[in-house]
């Protein structure tokens, strides 16, 4: 099991978002592009670290620990979220029609209206929450390990020496997620 290394100052969340109706948009080119951008402003505005990610075709999870005294990231994904959406509005990305509720609620047809978040309690669970996030791939039948998924934070830790290249393809990393 890796052990990661880090300073925590502030609260550290795990979050998964999930796109409406679980439209496999979110890996596209321009969805991508939109979603990098959105957070390199809000990283600006309102900083904080991003520990971990993926992003799948239909939902993404990651991990952010913010500032010390800082527990506002409903901000900050309304703002991503929001910036998103304006971009796929004006791409080429279809992202379906929009019905009279989201309409109401001004939400665009990209993310479901809410996410889930949990605070991290201690090592042990940001470790377990790190493994599920770089794992999720594998899991879904996206890519045979961790290190075949391309838009992870996993080939930042490989690099950084907290996973062996091959973690996530073993049978026994395998053994401890599929059911």
């Amino acid at each position: 099991m890796p052990r990661y290394r880090r300073s925590r100052t502030g609260s550290t969340y795990f979050f998964t978002l999930v796109s409406y109706h679980r439209r496999p948009i979110l890996c596209l080119p321009p969805i991508r592009s939109a979603l990098r951008r959105a957070l390199e402003d809000v990283r600006l505005a309102r900083p904080f670290d991003i520990d971990a990610w993926v992003l799948m075709p239909d939902h993404m999870h990651c991990i952010w620990t913010l500032p010390d005294g800082d527990t506002d990231y409903s901000t900050r994904w309304a703002i991503i979220k929001s910036a998103v959406s304006r971009f796929a509005l004006v791409s080429t990305v279809s992202t379906g029609t929009r019905n009279p509720s989201r309409i109401k609620h001004r939400d665009a047809s990209i993310w479901q209206r809410r996410f889930h978040e949990h605070e991290i309690s201690n090592d042990r669970d940001f470790e377990r929450h790190m493994d599920y996030i770089h794992f999720n791939p594998v899991k879904h039948g996206h890519a045979a390990s961790a290190a075949a998924w391309p838009y992870s934070t996993f080939h930042r830790y490989v690099k950084n020496g907290v996973y062996p290249e091959d973690w996530g393809g073993t049978p026994q990393v395998e053994a401890m997620w599929i059911e």
